[in-house]
Formats: C-alpha cells, structure tokens, sequence
C-alpha cells in the first residue's frame, strides 16, 4: 500500500483515495441538503408545523456540528482512515433508521444520530486528502474534493426530487446504504495515517459543553414567539450563551483541548473561518427555503424545484477544479472577493422567482450567476483553511472549519424564518411564503457581500505554500497597509514553542 504524503492526483491511488474520501463526504453533505426539497411532503405526511420541519434539518445539523471536533481528534488519534470508514457505517444504519420513522420525533431522532455518523466521517476525508498527497499536489487534490463535495450540496435538490415524486421521501434516505457500501470497500485501499502527537484524554467535556450551546441557541431561534414559550426561548438562549462561555473557558484551561485554541494564533485560519460563516450562512438560507418557495409558490412539482438547481451543479463540476489552481497561484483574496460578489447578485435575482415566473428568463439567470459564485470560493476556502494549519493538525483544522459551516447553516435555517416572519403553518400558504422568501434574499445577499469584504481585507494575495511555509507576499519597501514583512520566530504565526493549551503544536504556517 502506498505510504502517506506521497500520491499524486492523477495516480491510480490518487484517484482511489479522492474517490473514496469525495463519495464519504459527498453522501453527508448530500443528506444536509436533498432533505430541504422533501419537506413539504414530510410536513404534509406528517401534518406538522413548520418548527418541526427545521428540527428535521437542524437535529442533523446539530450533532454534526457539535461532534465535528471530536470526530476530527478521534481520526488524528486512532488513524482517519479507520474512523472514517466508521463514520459511514454508522451514517448508513442511521439513514435507514430515518427511511422507517413512523412518527416526526422518531425522524428527527434519527436525523440526530445521522449526524453523529457525518461528524465521524466528515472531517476524516478532509484529512485523508491532507494526508495522502504531496505538498506541491494538495491544492489540487483539495480542489476536487471541494468541487466535488460541492456538487453533492447542489445535486441534492434535483436527487431529492426525483426520488420524492418517485419512490417517495423515504428513498433520499435508503440511497445512502448502497452509497456507503461502495465507500467502504474503496477505503480498504486508501493508506493509513494519524497524528504521532496525539495522545491523553479526548475532551468529552468541551464537546458537551459545545452540544449543549448549540442546543440552546438553535431551541431559542427556532421556539422564539411572542406568547409564552417566548419565556421558555430566552431561558434556552440564555443557557446556550453561557454553555458557550464555559466551553470557551474550558478549552482554554484544559491539557487536551478538543478545540485548540492556538490555531486561532493564525490569523489566516481564523478569518478564514469567519469568512466561511458567512458564506455558508447564505447559502443554508437560500437551499432551505428555495425548494419550498418554487413547489407552494411557483407551483413546481418536487423534481422540477430540483432540476431548477442543476446550473449550480454543472458549474460547480467545471469550474471549482480551476478555481482551486487559481488560488493557489494568485492566492485567495481574489477567488473570495469575486466569489461571493458573484453569487450575491444569483440570489438577488432569485427574488425574480414568483407566482406565473418562467424558469429561463426568471430562475435560470440567478442559479448561473450562483453557481459562478460558488465555483469560485468553495475550493478556494477550503485550500485556504488548511493552509494555516500543520499537516499533523489536518483532522482537527478541518473539523474547525467544517463545524463553523454547519454551525453557520444550522443558525440560518434556525433564524431566517423569525427573521422574516415565517412561522407555524404559513409556509403552506403561498402569500405569506412569497413575502417571507422575498425579505431573506437580500439578508442572505447581504452576508455574500460581508464574507467578500473581509475577504477583501484580511487575505493574502501570494500563493498558498506548501507544508507549513508562510504563503509569498508581496514585497514592500515602505508600509503600504496591505502586506507585512514575513513573521520572525516567536512572533504570533512564526516559529513559536509548543501551545500552552496542550495542542500537539503550533501551526507553522499556511500548508496546502
């Protein structure tokens, strides 16, 4: 078997690794997505408030998000290969568990435990991608993983469809079993890895404390009324924030952190992420209410509010592979500046989605425009996120970058319909769906241009280097209030000692 750190992407082992860690990830975050255009059949089946139909997408968003870190540390420990290929057992017994719920709180209990199997299995394939390929072939090999990963994102919609006015909206769930056997036999050929460092007690605590955050917030968000349970949403909220306090105070206090928080020392890895909240916070939004807004207000059947979708996912396929490599010449200021501009007018123009709308002068320009969009910075993120991380620290880094994007779509699909005034039974009746989509496109636009702002100001615009080397910047005679000379060791992001919140070390720099 071929060693670790050593495969290039077009090799016959290249290609069964990216294969194995794309269809791992592909099948978790297709299940986040194909979900969304099935909810107006569960709701309708079940005869459920809306409330109910955001706890069946936010139950799995939750335990995903809130046992990412973990499941990144448990691969780094116990090899990412072995706690990846569990990760999608145990997604796949989950998925059947959800195709026979009988009842809507045996579904979302089902969708938790969904979630569980996506934080195991989720963050692992990132880092076997780290792991497997050279230096020189990573922002390669992570450019397809993303454009591919991509692509499960926006093919969810047309798959769910097909299979809702098919078979039904059970069989988006039973299509993960024979997807994870396929997984699981490529796995058997992908090379071991894991990190040397990694040793003591894994910090059930934190992620405890982390859950329980999520829980809380998400509870108040999606529970919150005027009336009195808006007693009981502030008491969860409140709880929330300050379980989040604690587990800050907590990571900071404890030998074995499950988040170090010495990656934030970087301050590429942590505006990076801030850049992926908002980025993923507008596109959970727009995918959690698109496919409702085309079927009960346009009066799209399940597959044609799912083949409205499929420009996204051709571009996706085209272009994130490119967009990658220009990251990693020009750096990925460009890529996240123009990315985001462009997707932001896509949903924007998707307000043009109304009652007698015709797809291709109305819904076709704004999913071009997004799916442009996207194929700019979803690889170009990722490449950038593991940049400021040690390869040693590839679990754990995509685990924090994962989480903050499922944490981003978990929060938009908790807040967007209180923000706009979408509650109970009203997304069943199509004057009130169309004024609540029309007042969430220009807040989910609003966080586009947000993430392309920070871009604009906090990215670097050399390439991103290989293997812990600091990205090529330009150089600089005289301050000019864009680029800094390069860090001299022990400087913050330089050459420090090993982190005092017991992480096996620092990050020495952007990595690819």
């Amino acid at each position: 078997m071929t060693q670790p750190g050593q495969l290039r992407p077009g090799s016959p082992a290249g290609r069964l690794v990216l294969a194995a860690a794309v269809l791992g990830s592909g099948m978790a975050m297709l299940d986040g997505t194909v979900v969304t255009v099935a909810l107006p059949r569960i709701g309708a089946e079940f005869g459920v408030p809306l409330s109910v139909l955001q706890w069946t997408v936010n139950a799995y968003m939750l335990t995903l998000a809130g046992l990412m870190l973990l499941g990144g540390a448990l691969g780094d420990r116990y090899g990412r290969r072995r706690v990846f290929a569990l990760g999608v057992v145990w997604f796949a017994v989950a998925s059947v568990l959800c195709g026979l719920a009988w009842a809507d709180t045996v579904l979302i209990a089902a969708r938790a435990l969904q979630g569980v199997g996506g934080a195991l299995l989720t963050p692992g394939s990132l880092a076997l991608i780290q792991a497997s390929f050279r230096p020189e072939d990573r922002a390669r090999a992570v450019g397809l993983w993303s454009g591919l990963g991509g692509v499960a994102i926006a093919v969810g919609p047309f798959l769910g469809g097909w299979l809702v006015d098919g078979p039904g909206w059970r069989w988006i769930f039973y299509i993960n079993v024979p997807l994870a056997a396929v997984v699981v036999l490529l796995t058997r050929r992908v090379p071991e890895s894991r990190d040397p460092l990694a040793s003591g007690r894994f910090d059930i605590t934190g992620g405890v404390l982390a859950a329980l955050s999520l829980a809380g917030i998400t509870h108040a968000l999606i529970e919150a009324s005027g009336g009195p349970e808006g007693v009981v949403a502030a008491a969860t909220a409140a709880g929330g924030v300050l379980c989040g306090v604690l587990f800050v105070r907590h990571e900071r206090r404890t030998p074995r952190p499950m988040l170090p928080l010495s990656l934030f020392r970087s301050r590429l890895f942590t505006w990076v992420n801030v850049v992926t909240l908002c980025l993923y916070a507008a596109i959970g939004g727009v995918f959690f209410l698109l496919p409702t807004q085309l079927q009960n207000v346009v009066g799209y059947d399940a597959m044609e509010a799912g083949i409205a979708s499929l420009p996204v996912t051709l571009l996706l396929i085209a272009l994130s592979g490119p967009a990658g490599e220009l990251a990693q010449r020009t750096g990925p200021r460009l890529p996240l500046t123009a990315g985001p501009l462009v997707a932001a007018v896509g949903v924007l123009l998707l307000g043009r989605a109304r009652p007698g709308s015709s797809y291709w002068p109305d819904v076709f320009p704004a999913t071009v425009l997004q799916g442009l969009g996207m194929s700019l910075f979803v690889a170009p993120l990722t490449a950038t996120v593991l940049a400021a991380a040690d390869t040693g620290r590839a679990g754990t880094a995509s685990g924090v970058n994962n989480a903050a994007a499922r944490i981003a779509q978990l929060l938009a699909v908790a807040a967007l319909p209180l923000a706009v005034g979408l509650s109970s039974d009203e997304y069943r009746v199509p004057e009130a769906m169309d004024r609540a989509f029309a007042a969430a496109l220009p807040l989910c636009a609003g966080l586009m241009v947000l993430g392309a702002l920070i871009s604009r100001l906090t990215m670097p615009t050399g390439r991103l280097a290989g293997d812990g080397e600091e990205p090529e910047r330009p150089q600089c005679t005289a301050h000019c209030g864009l680029t800094s000379p390069p860090l001299e060791p022990g400087q913050p992001d330089g050459g420090r000692p090993p982190a005092p919140d017991g992480g096996p070390g620092p990050a020495r720099g952007p990595e690819t």
